[in-house]
């Protein structure tokens, strides 16, 4: 097309393609404007079924949770909030998941590794749950344009480690201190009840 001064035309490439061929063709230089992402985009490969399970967590004004042998099956109780530490360079530096009324915590804990934990002290805190609707009537107005900007912005808020394809550092999630003693109380509680 080059040779015949169709500089102007698109090419669009199509057919199960997934962020692995996508990276490869461009890795390969090749000369392809627009790529048509459906299949993958949609379906999840390795789970073609969306599963999902809802475990209490908050009841009658009292935290619940779920007990399981299995540490990594047993839920978080309480009324929850999800905050999303920035650091001083501007680049997400992780999550906590806190109880509703705390205020802040210096350090976010490893849910399954409680001596794994990272400071979160010096970092800029932002709530990111917010109520989207609320008796069937939708609370926020983003045009497909506006939401598509935002997440541009926030994605280029992830660190490149977090982004490479090979061997990208595992983005921190953790819970806080006072999260954490709330579950081990109620499993100790539910394990040994009184007589």
């Amino acid at each position: 097309m080059d040779q015949a001064d169709l500089h102007y035309v698109k090419i669009v490439a199509s057919n199960q393609l997934d962020e692995n061929i996508i990276k490869s063709l461009h890795d390969q230089g090749a000369p392809i404007n627009v790529f048509g992402v459906g299949t993958s985009l949609l379906t999840g490969q390795d789970t073609p079924a969306l599963d999902g399970v809802y475990k209490l967590s908050h009841y009658d004004g009292q935290p619940r949770l779920k007990i399981s042998e299995n540490l990594a099956k047993t839920s978080l109780p309480g009324v929850k909030k999800i905050v999303r530490y920035t650091d001083p360079d501007g680049f997400f530096y992780g999550d906590g998941i806190l109880l509703e009324d705390e205020k802040a915590t210096e350090y976010i804990y490893h849910p399954l590794f409680p001596d794994q934990k990272s400071r979160v002290a010096h970092c800029y805190p932002e709530n990111i749950l917010y109520k989207v609707m609320e008796d069937g009537k939708t609370l926020t107005h983003l045009t497909v344009k506006e939401a598509a900007a935002y997440a541009k912005e926030r994605l280029a808020k992830l660190s490149p480690e977090r982004k490479r394809f090979e061997n990208p550092h595992t983005y921190k999630v953790g819970t806080s201190q006072k999260l954490m003693n709330l579950r081990a109380e109620l499993m100790n509680q539910y394990n040994h009840p009184k007589a």
